[in-house]
């Protein structure tokens, strides 16, 4: 063959391939929107016409034989064929997997979780590492959805239930209080000032309550507010023992506080007073009659100067049941099932089962954790926070840990 016949074959072979090329791009751009099996087929025909193009131009350019020219065109039909009947096979699986997946993301659509444990391995063709991937992350964001879904059943549980105890617990103070009052109005008051020191008792008690849901909700929304100060958490304290004293007097209660004398840290003084007072309550609270509290300021496991600074609340409630101990920081729940409160109690706390939560709340804004365990005769609350300073995480701005206002 002469090289101007070689680069005439070369010629008409490039003119249709651009030719086909074009026209399949084309093509391909009005079926965009058609299935991958036809556009495989597409392409494929494609390829192949390309291929039977220069053939054929080849064939004019070498003047063979009539017999070999019928014998090249049954090899091309045969080639040809074979390639098509190919990409129906590869469109097809494809095609099918692409429908499996758009089943699944419908599926997922609807809430449903998509699990394919229990499918044999002949169940469905085997798809191509891309699709797979994706059948995976569809699967892995289905049991994300439903974990979600999981938790956003829970919370709105508990927040239903709060609900209830919040109105349960306001209620009956609000009854009491009308009842009292039209016995004043009516003039069927035996004790006068009875009567009005358990209306101001009553009243405190309503405040607490409020105080303490607008303080969960800022922990819960992420919007508590920190200063960060040096303080002295034995001090801090010492101010709860004092503040506490009556009420734990009134019920028998001895308490006993001890530790280092000087335990500092960095933290917002309001915030952490209120969680320490907390559990102080809560333990004089559920604590047997004519028993002991003991409360412990001092650090973990690094020295006098070094590690965490924790304060420890022992009490003697007799302990609490392995299966509660996971409950005790949720919001709304209850130890005590019959959620009685005594006259002695009534304005110290808000008795809606939120004290435990908000405290945990608090150490963790504080970058700190509240641990629970049983002890002998009772059990033992721990808090324990970092000696540095109050992480950013916590809602607390840059100003506001420099020691600016809140």
């Amino acid at each position: 063959m002469e090289g101007s016949e070689l680069w005439t074959i070369l010629a008409w072979v490039l003119f249709w391939a651009v030719l086909i090329g074009a026209a399949t791009l084309f093509s391909l751009r009005l079926l965009r929107r058609a299935s991958v099996l036809a556009q495989i087929c597409l392409v494929v025909v494609a390829t192949v016409a390309v291929l039977v193009a220069g053939m054929v131009s080849a064939f004019n350019a070498m003047f063979i034989s009539a017999r070999d020219l019928e014998v090249m065109w049954y090899i091309l039909a045969v080639a040809s064929a074979v390639a098509v009947a190919l990409s129906l096979m590869l469109g097809g699986g494809v095609s099918r997997n692409a429908a499996r997946l758009v089943v699944a993301a419908r599926r997922l659509g609807r809430g449903e979780t998509l699990d394919h444990a229990g499918e044999g391995r002949g169940s469905a063709p085997a798809m191509t590492s891309e699709l797979a991937e994706l059948a995976k992350e569809l699967e892995a964001s289905s049991r994300s959805l439903a974990e979600s879904r999981e938790r956003e059943a829970a919370i709105e549980t508990a927040r239903r239930e709060l609900v209830s105890w919040i109105s349960h617990d306001l209620r009956t103070p609000l009854a009491s209080m009308r009842a009292m009052t039209e016995a004043l109005e009516d003039g069927m008051a035996s004790d006068v000032p009875g009567y009005y020191r358990k209306i101001i008792g009553q009243t405190e008690q309503m405040t607490a309550m409020v105080n303490d849901l607008l303080e969960l909700s800022k922990i819960q929304a992420g919007t508590l507010r920190l200063r960060a100060e040096p303080l002295d958490l034995y001090d801090l304290v010492s101010d709860a023992l004092s503040d506490l004293a009556p009420l734990a007097a009134q019920r028998g209660i001895t308490l006993d506080g001890g530790g280092d004398r000087e335990c500092m840290a960095v933290a917002d003084g309001p915030s952490l007073a209120r969680a320490v007072r907390n559990i102080l309550l809560n333990a004089i609270i559920y604590s047997r009659p004519d028993t002991e509290v003991h409360v412990s300021v001092g650090r973990d496991g690094l020295g006098h100067h070094g590690g965490n600074a924790v304060v420890a609340v022992q009490d003697q409630c007799g302990g609490i049941r392995n299966e509660d101990l996971p409950h005790l920081f949720e919001t709304g729940w209850q130890k005590d099932p019959a959620r009685g409160t005594t006259d002695g109690l009534q304005g110290r706390y808000s008795g809606a089962g939120i004290g435990l939560s908000m405290v945990a709340g608090i150490v963790k804004a504080h970058g700190g954790s509240v641990t629970v365990e049983n002890v002998d005769g009772g059990c033992r609350f721990a808090l324990s926070l970092p000696a540095g300073s109050v992480p950013a995480t916590s809602g607390i701005s840059a100003d506001e840990r420099a020691g600016g206002a809140s």
